[in-house]
């Protein structure tokens, strides 16, 4: 028997030794990673290089154990296959001896607990043109809003197409860079890059389901992606049972377990869309129009299923929609939008019941309503949204608008916050008329 560090100390002087050996430790290091974080579950540690660095050390003290003289001759194959088996041990103890899928299991939140906190947010996107290719200007796609959601809560975020509601979402989100503001999800600051178990808090559903679903995936293996990606659950028995339980969530059957999403009909569809969110157990979930693209019928149907589960489960929704009457059944408090500012937020029977802004009575009144004994048109905003390249000047509103209050400062002064009761404010050059 020979100790393997003997036999590289005759080929090797010393200083090669200490080269040699902190290339087996790195080559393990490494080894070790991709071993690691193959396992869908690794997401899940937050700090991973522990067991890297446990895998690695396990491995160099390979060296100092004797083996019997014939083994040396393939002293790096036997030391790489030892690396490998100490990877994969480490990878077993942490992820199935310690269960790590036990943090997986859906839970009733505190109602109230604050849970998104957004504060002057800004999104521009860089305008590029010329010989050059140079920056000529910005798009103020959201230009310096700020809200609140709690859990158990419901925001509906309404205006007109292009005003920058979806963009708000996906900086939410993180999937678009925010220029300037803090978003805050539980007190703790929310960085473009996302750690999975932010990921795993914050879902959304998407307004076009087609376009959210793989057509290649059965619905099994669609609602099970995030379980295993996200929460670690490689079971195949423990997969179908989660993913039949939130199937029950969304009222579908066992039957559509296994069929793709072409034979489904659009309401069912968003169902299976709703369920995949629901999957990680979130705490907060952006609905972007997400029965915009349904039959009447079937919207009620889902926004009956969104207050249900909020209701068991207590999330939180940012609900993004055009739809006043979908927005007046389920949210609890309200933000107008028009063209990357909030112009007047309050609560639901506030906005409905004594809307301020000019525009928020505008876009109320301009609603469509079924009305056998009256067809014309009752109200129609004027003119179109304008550039948000090119804004107008003071208030964005001032060349639509047809309030009583306008005068010639709308069209210099910028719109600051006016309190109109509890809770209830808007953006404005002029205060209301009592």
């Amino acid at each position: 028997m020979i100790f393997q560090y003997n036999y590289i100390f005759n080929i090797f002087d010393l200083n090669v030794f200490i080269i040699v050996f902190l290339l087996l430790f790195w080559i393990g290091f490494f080894l070790s990673f991709f071993i690691i974080k193959s396992d869908a579950r690794s997401q899940l540690v937050r700090v991973k290089v522990h067991l890297y660095f446990i895998s690695s050390i396990s491995g160099i003290l390979f060296i100092f154990f004797p083996l019997p003289e014939i083994f040396l001759t393939n002293f790096w194959l036997i030391y790489l296959l030892i690396r490998i088996i100490t990877s994969f041990a480490v990878r077993y103890i942490r992820f199935n001896v310690l269960r790590v899928d036990k943090f997986g299991q859906m839970k009733t939140l505190e109602r109230g607990k604050n849970l998104l906190d957004v504060k002057d947010l800004k999104v521009f996107y860089p305008l590029i043109g010329g010989m050059f290719r140079r920056q000529i200007g910005v798009i103020k796609a959201v230009n310096g809003i700020s809200f609140e959601i709690n859990s158990g809560q419901t925001l509906g975020l309404v205006g007109e197409s292009g005003c920058g509601k979806t963009t708000v979402a996906l900086s939410i989100l993180g999937l678009v860079k925010k220029t300037d503001g803090n978003i805050r999800f539980q007190d703790r600051a929310i960085h473009r890059k996302y750690p999975s178990n932010l990921r795993q808090k914050i879902q959304i559903v998407y307004q076009d389901p087609d376009a959210s679903l793989n057509p290649r995936l059965k619905v099994f293996e669609i609602i099970a992606e995030p379980l295993k990606n996200l929460l670690g659950i490689t079971k195949k028995d423990e997969l179908r049972k989660r993913v039949l339980g939130l199937m029950k969530e969304v009222a579908l059957k066992r039957e559509h377990m296994d069929r793709y999403p072409h034979e489904f009909s659009g309401g069912q569809k968003q169902r299976i869309v709703i369920a995949r969110a629901l999957a990680t157990n979130p705490e907060l979930i952006i609905l972007d129009e997400p029965t915009s693209a349904l039959d009447v019928s079937v919207q009620a149907q889902i926004l009956n299923l969104l207050k249900r589960l909020q209701k068991n489960y207590g999330y939180g929704y940012l609900f993004i929609t055009h739809n006043l009457a979908a927005v007046n059944h389920i949210a609890d408090r309200i933000a107008v939008m028009y063209l990357g500012q909030i112009v007047e937020i309050g609560d639901t029977e506030q906005i409905f019941s004594k809307p301020t802004h000019p525009y928020t009575r505008a876009l109320l009144a301009s609603r469509s309503e079924v009305d056998m004994k009256n067809r014309d048109i009752k109200f129609i905003i004027r003119g179109e949204v304008p550039s948000p390249i090119t804004p107008p000047t003071g208030c964005t509103f001032h060349p639509r608008c047809s309030s009583d209050v306008r005068t010639k400062e709308c069209e210099f002064d910028l719109p600051h916050k006016i309190k109109i009761e509890e809770d209830h404010y808007i953006w404005c050059v002029n205060p209301p008329k009592q």
